[in-house]
């Protein structure tokens, strides 16, 4: 990697942590604000949430092909200009079709930008630095979404709707910051939308074959698909819903102990980000989300002991917050592996695509996720519990068949001076040497 590009690299990075600051300052708040403080009542604030997610999976099965035809670069500046107009709009909704299309924008938005960031970062890095980026990018972007979140809670109240605008408003200039660093952005051959195969990774000249159906061809990355939701539905979509639930019904915990919890969540993944990084950069990427499977099985193994109301409040609390430290451990053990897979899986040319296909996937989960967990976890304690650590062991399964189906490059990354992965296509999956012996 060059000067140049590890630069280009870090602003990147920033402006994401930046964006992410932005939107901390108003996740927390969405649905009391559109309920409680524009007065719109619960059943407006449900519809505005409901089309937060809907407009995100109806944009991500479309973005990929723009992305590997246009560039990153431009996808990623229109998304984070219509994402700031949402949330401008927002700010300023006191009815509900305003908030309704404001929140469409939004959530399209947002949407778009994690496959243009994911597949700008797979740009400029190579295999032996791309594991690294992606986990500094998620240290950043957690870094900043906590930080926006602590400090927009001082900022905010209820009985000023002239403050949520202040947050909305900020929002707004943080995704229009983004979108300025993103046209700053000059690495050489990115800015052209060409390069060479070690810049540009996955990338062709050409437009490369590759729809949905021979996504679907790929048993490979059809495994790394069902995986992936099973992650995202075990844990990402159980933190504000059934988790959260879970906690209050059964564990007897305070909301201000959920606000802990999550706290603890965001605390373990920016202490301990770097030093997981240094013990899993080198290990096989599907040994370290089978492991990951099994960290969450013992995260929810405290969650159910907290629910128990053995040991009294303090040891609820105490074990109800261990699980959430838990998982936040093993987030920082999947943020350099998920990612950087999907890159060594993409065929070339259709690195967009597959990330796109990837975010799609994430959002079916965290839709899914409260959807199911929700109302589990409010009805039936127990088998909520233990229905999800069967599952987190069902991760470990699952990571552990696809580890056989991988390449040993996809697998465990050799340096890009020595060996790359041959372009991944179902076809493909093998080592090459490398051409221009770099």
């Amino acid at each position: 990697m060059t000067r140049a590009v590890a630069a280009a690299v870090r602003r990147i990075q920033t402006g994401s942590a930046l964006s992410a600051f932005g939107a901390g300052f108003t996740v927390p708040y969405l649905y009391v604000y559109v309920a409680q403080v524009r007065g719109l009542g619960a059943g407006a604030a449900g519809l505005v949430l409901a089309v937060f997610a809907l407009a995100a999976l109806v944009v991500l099965p479309f973005v990929g092909r723009a992305i590997d035809r246009r560039g990153p670069l431009p996808v990623l500046v229109g998304a984070a200009l219509m994402a700031a107009s949402g949330a401008a709009g927002l700010g300023f909704a006191n009815g509900v079709p305003l908030a309704l299309l404001s929140a469409s924008m939004l959530g399209a938005g947002t949407a778009v930008m994690q496959p243009a960031l994911a597949t700008l970062i797979v740009w400029c890095s190579d295999a032996e630095t791309r594991t690294r980026a992606f986990a500094t990018q998620f240290f950043l972007q957690n870094l900043g979404l906590g930080a926006g979140g602590l400090l927009g809670g001082q900022l905010v109240d209820v009985h000023r709707p002239g403050s949520f605008t202040l947050l909305f408003s900020f929002e707004s200039a943080m995704f229009l910051v983004l979108a300025g660093i993103v046209l700053s952005v000059r690495v050489p051959g990115i800015a052209a939308g060409a390069g060479s195969a070690e810049a540009v990774p996955g990338e062709s000249e050409g437009a490369a074959p590759g729809g949905v159906r021979a996504l679907l061809a790929h048993r490979a990355m059809v495994q790394f698909c069902a995986l992936a939701f099973a992650v995202f539905f075990v844990c990402y979509g159980q933190f504000e819903s059934g988790l959260s639930a879970y906690g209050v019904e059964a564990a007897g915990v305070s909301p201000s102990t959920l606000g802990v919890a999550l706290a603890a969540n965001t605390a373990m993944i920016v202490v301990a980000q770097f030093a997981v990084l240094r013990l899993v950069e080198r290990r096989r990427r599907s040994r370290v989300i089978a492991v990951v499977g099994l960290l969450w099985a013992v995260a929810w193994a405290a969650a159910g002991c907290a629910g128990l109301g053995h040991g009294g409040r303090a040891t609820a609390t105490g074990a109800f917050i261990t699980a959430y430290a838990l998982f936040g451990l093993g987030e920082t053990m999947l943020s350099p592996t998920l990612a950087p897979l999907v890159a060594d899986l993409a065929p070339a040319g259709t690195v967009g695509r597959y990330n796109s296909a990837f975010a799609l996937v994430k959002q079916l989960a965290l839709a899914a996720g409260p959807a199911v967990g929700g109302p589990m976890a409010a009805a039936a304690h127990t088998p909520y519990v233990l229905t999800f650590l069967a599952l987190s062991l069902g991760v470990t399964v699952l990571a552990l068949r696809l580890g056989r189906r991988l390449a040993p490059a996809q697998d465990l990354p050799l340096p890009a001076r020595s060996r790359v992965v041959a372009a991944g296509g179902p076809a493909a999956e093998r080592i090459t040497p490398d051409p221009a012996g770099a």
